[in-house]
């Protein structure tokens, strides 16, 4: 059946937007102003273009993403380029749908079995490793390249939790996870400095709480175990936020150590929260019922997921904040991609970092288009 691939928050914008030499599908965005020659992505489900598909593996959700569809172009999969022979100078995507923070013996340790993948994170920068030579051809070059690269470190670390709860493992227990998960993107981060990684954007967690599939697996008949104003339930995103505070504490001494490289903190959990509290504002009706699904109070049902014959898609994407119950539709993306460009929820903000002399005004037009 038809169904909506999900495209990345930040690709259909830094793709538009961020590139110093913009493709031609890009060449409105030139007037915005550009800030990176290349771009270079790890991460999971929200950034993956096309590597699961490479892999062989089968999932429901494997569809090349639609970025076409708007006209843009997105990051060229690694594990599709190296069979395509593909140009990787104005970047590369190594995320991959499943990907972890943490390597697969963390989760063997614990008796956790990995459903999707086990390209964790530190796979994803060997690959890059192993690319750099073919990229350029000295060390003054490769500096040259990586230091005006925008690298993006995530989203991840989402998997290394889900696949922790969908496994009935208490949240007491899958707090002391995060320390690790935090540990594993710090390791990443420092790594590409010392590479020579200039810009770095590090996506928070999202809320869990307000998650379709999460809202499915725990729902209470308790009604203090949901915030009043979103909906969403109180404890989960209480745990999106002790994430969040531990990355944040990591990123900021990780940015006294490398006074010389900028290190983004964008804020996915307060960009989701900022619009689920005013749902009606951006257009969203019944923000925690996924579009595709297969029944049940949010339209998630696990045993029938987004893309099998047994599920079902609503008549208007555009109208729903979740898409398959554990992701979001383009629309709920485009506005976080926004919000998060404009500075709202980046720390720095990435006007301060990339967009000085950029209209922004004009940059949001243009990304709305």
């Amino acid at each position: 059946m038809p169904h909506q691939t999900i495209i990345p928050i930040l690709f259909t914008l830094v793709i538009l937007l961020l590139f110093k030499s913009p493709p031609p599908a890009a060449a409105a965005a030139a007037a915005a102003g550009g800030c990176y020659t290349s771009i270079f992505s790890f991460g999971d489900s929200i950034s993956d273009t096309g590597n699961f598909i490479a892999t062989g593996a089968y999932n429901p959700i494997c569809n090349s993403p639609y970025a076409e569809g708007a006209g843009l172009p997105y990051l060229a999969p690694y594990l599709q380029g190296e069979k395509k022979h593909q140009d990787f100078k104005k970047g590369i995507n190594f995320a991959v749908v499943g990907a972890t923070a943490l390597k697969t013996d963390f989760f063997q340790s614990k008796g956790i079995t990995l459903p999707m993948t086990n390209y964790s994170l530190s796979i994803q920068l060997q690959w890059f490793k192993q690319l750099l030579p073919s990229l350029c051809s000295s060390d003054s070059e490769c500096k040259n390249m990586i230091g005006n690269a925008l690298f993006l470190m995530g989203g991840i670390g989402g998997n290394d939790y889900y696949n922790a709860f969908i496994d009935g493992r208490s949240v007491e227990e899958i707090r002391t996870f995060v320390p690790f998960v935090i540990n594993a993107i710090s390791s990443a981060i420092t790594a590409v400095i010392e590479l020579g990684a200039r810009t770095l954007l590090v996506p928070g967690g999202v809320a869990f709480g307000c998650i379709p599939g999460y809202l499915d697996l725990y729902q209470s008949s308790n009604p203090e175990d949901y915030d009043q104003e979103t909906g969403c339930i109180k404890w989960l995103n209480e745990f999106s936020e002790f994430h969040d505070s531990l990355l944040r504490n990591e990123l900021e001494l990780l940015q006294q150590l490398h006074p010389h490289a900028t290190i983004i903190y964008a804020g996915y959990y307060e960009a989701m929260v900022a619009i689920l509290q005013s749902p009606e504002q951006y257009g969203f009706e019944s923000p925690l019922v996924a579009c595709c699904g297969n029944g049940g109070y949010y339209n998630y049902n696990k045993s029938c997921v987004c893309g099998e014959v047994c599920s079902t898609v609503c008549n208007d994407p555009s109208k729903h904040f979740s898409w398959d119950g554990l992701h979001l539709t383009e629309a709920a993306y485009k506005i976080i991609a926004t919000s998060l460009i404009q500075g709202k929820y980046t720390s720095p903000p990435i006007t301060h970092t990339c967009f000085l002399g950029t209209n922004i005004e004009q940059f949001s037009s243009t990304f709305s288009m």
